[in-house]
């Protein structure tokens, strides 16, 4: 499994490589293997040493796709990641490429699951619009621009075909 760390300046990618004796771990984070031994573990709480360092981390919120904590004071979220995760973000993120285009569009088939703006609102990049839910996983399409968001295309329940139009953003 590969983790994401997505409230830094920049997106840290991460995932476990094996387990070792004595409670640690060998992981890859951005590209550089690291030992991380687990020193204490509670419910929402852990300490551990990673490269000789002591960090506390405590679990604010998990779900199932990500883990919201305070790791040595700073809140984080960690995303759950998978291959398939990184081009539906990619492919959600360039809905309605182009800048100046007006259409807000699907990137992939699938199923309006939620409706997160209502027509008539004025919206910023990267505003959540709809979310679609495509082979069980939900899709956040993303405003691509500021403006105001005229009309909404479709409705909850509603299937959708890649490059349909989901809603008008001027």
């Amino acid at each position: 499994m590969e983790f994401k760390v997505g409230d830094l300046a920049e997106m840290l990618e991460g995932e476990v490589l094996r387990t070792t004796d004595n409670n640690s771990v060998l992981v890859r984070i951005a590209g550089k293997q690291h030992a991380l031994r687990l020193l204490k573990a509670g419910t929402n709480e852990f300490e551990f040493v990673l490269d000789n360092t002591f960090h506390h981390a405590k679990i604010l919120q998990s779900g199932s796709a990500e883990v919201k904590l305070v790791l040595d004071g700073q809140p984080l979220t960690v995303k759950k990641h998978s291959k398939l995760t990184e081009v539906l973000e990619k492919a959600s993120a360039l809905s309605g490429a182009g800048g100046g285009d007006r259409n807000l569009t699907s990137q992939i088939p699938g199923r309006v699951v939620n409706i997160a703006a209502k027509a008539g609102t004025e919206v910023k990049k990267g505003d959540v619009i709809v979310v679609l839910e495509s082979m069980k996983m939900q899709v956040a399409v993303k405003a691509h621009k500021d403006g105001n968001l005229k009309e909404i295309k479709v409705k909850q329940g509603a299937s959708v075909a890649r490059n349909d139009v989901l809603a008008v953003i001027e």
